[in-house]
């Protein structure tokens, strides 16, 4: 008769491990998995080759589903096109917290848009709860949809609807510091680069007419901090948070020298970062001729020998905290809100004004 045996139980292999192995983040393993956002082949067969390595078969929505009554699947929905969300590192620092705390549960990503990019919609696809990143009352059909189907919903900024948990972010007080620091240095005429206003993401002028018929929060709420210091600030709405488009706001704003800023606050680091190249190409000078301030504190490839002033926004653990809620609604607790403060850092992009020959 054979004695049973008394050797510990190998440990179950993990989506971080695979991760690691791979030399991945977190949440690109996952979406490797589900198929649902732009990883390329090479790098799909890499984290597919790490998971057979470690014997890790990856979310089993049929296992789960019989095991806990629970697909394994947590919903990502953002209202950009996939692709252009993963070139934003914010939104990337979003996905990987996120997934590191459903690790505890072993569950998988499934990003969804509006945008008509994927196969399964909000209102019928297979999941255990759901994030919605940055997402404005426009959704309102769907999350009632979604709460009438009893999922659990967790916000992360935006204003999805009452009862709704969101982890916040100080977007408007952070703003005002930074306006304030131009304020400090003697700048008067302050002009204010926007992330994305309304669904058609149209840009253009900056006019009352496009503020009155905003959608975005987070955009709404930093510019409102812009004009608690500068209630006059004109500007340029941009598509998004990218390089590009903050190149070409700088040049609406910076090629007519009788309407030049002596200052611009851009809604994020990319775009500050295009500005500033804006500047280069109409040869001004950074922070001499035009100062420049961001927001996110993310890496900018290009931006050397600038050292960008701006707010350094905590993204991880903003995604780590939706990830925790998500757990703990999960598992039948109640999590509160939360919001996260920015940190102001002076780079060298900043300059008092210079005087007028």
């Amino acid at each position: 008769m054979n004695e049973p045996s008394t050797a510990p139980a190998t440990a179950r292999p993990t989506l971080a491990a695979v991760a690691r192995l791979a030399g991945v983040s977190n949440s690109t393993a996952s979406l490797a998995f589900s198929g649902t956002g732009p990883v390329s082949e090479a790098t799909r067969e890499r984290v597919l080759a790490a998971a057979k390595q470690l014997n890790y078969a990856g979310p089993d929505p049929r296992a789960r589903s019989l095991r806990r009554g629970r697909s394994g699947i947590v919903g990502v929905v953002m209202e950009e096109r996939v692709r252009d969300a993963f070139r934003d590192p914010i939104k990337i620092a979003l996905l990987d917290g996120i997934t590191e705390e459903i690790g505890a549960i072993d569950a998988g990503l499934l990003i969804l848009t509006d945008a008509g990019e994927t196969a399964q919609r909000i209102e019928d696809a297979p999941m255990d709860a759901v994030v919605l990143i940055g997402c404005s009352p426009r959704l309102d059909e769907s999350v009632a949809m979604l709460r009438q189907r009893g999922i659990p919903l967790v916000a992360i900024e935006g204003d999805p609807a009452d009862g709704v948990p969101t982890i916040g972010q100080d977007n408007r007080e952070a703003t005002r510091v930074a306006a304030q620091h131009l304020s400090d240095l003697g700048h008067r005429d302050v002009a204010v680069v926007t992330l994305s206003l309304t669904r058609d993401r149209a840009r253009g002028a900056l006019t009352p007419d496009r503020v009155a018929a905003a959608s975005s929060t987070t955009a709404i709420e930093r510019l409102a901090g812009a004009r608690d210091v500068f209630p006059d600030a004109g500007g340029w709405v941009t598509r998004g948070s990218f390089v590009e488009e903050g190149r070409l706001a700088g040049r609406a704003l910076l090629e007519a020298p009788s309407t030049r800023p002596t200052a611009i606050i851009a809604q994020s680091d990319l775009l500050a970062a295009g500005v500033i190249r804006a500047a280069e190409e109409l040869g001004l000078e950074v922070p001499g001729d035009v100062s420049v301030v961001g927001f996110d504190g993310v890496r900018v490839d290009g931006l050397w020998p600038y050292d960008l002033t701006t707010l350094v926004q905590p993204a991880v653990d903003k995604g780590r905290a939706a990830g925790r809620a998500v757990v703990e609604m999960l598992e039948g607790g109640v999590p509160r809100p939360s919001t996260f403060t920015s940190v102001f850092h002076r780079g060298n992009t900043t300059a008092a004004p210079r005087p007028a020959a």
